[in-house]
């Protein structure tokens, strides 16, 4: 295992989409700044929080938990930016979806990858 979440590709992918996705939500109306903004921003944030959190536990279930989380997490912010471009607010080909979804599909190798060790 890694001495440190920073030094995970899944954590770096993810403070990288965090930063896409706070210069995107600068676009966005400023009537959901207190709506779909705060809640896009939240659902980013929790990713690489979920992940440098369960990096720091102390057992490799705990991270796969914590792991699982960030998954979800991923879920949530595809869904909220799909509810952006339905609105208009962003279009669908943002490179922010694609980032979400690169996320995505390395946490969940790198869970199915603690599984196998474990």
């Amino acid at each position: 295992m890694v001495k440190h979440y920073r030094e995970l590709i899944a954590w770096q992918k993810a403070m990288s989409m965090v930063t896409h996705v706070y210069e995107l939500t600068q676009t966005l109306p400023d009537n959901e700044k207190f709506g779909l903004v705060s809640q896009i921003r939240r659902s980013a944030v929790s990713v690489p929080s979920n992940i440098a959190e369960g990096q720091a536990r102390n057992t490799t279930g705990e991270f796969i938990q914590f792991l699982g989380i960030a998954r979800g997490s991923t879920a949530e912010l595809t869904t909220q930016l799909l509810i952006a471009a339905n609105l208009g607010y962003i279009t669908e080909t943002d490179k922010a979806l694609p980032m979400v979804e690169e996320v995505g599909r390395i946490l969940s190798g790198l869970i199915k990858s603690l599984r196998t060790k474990n």
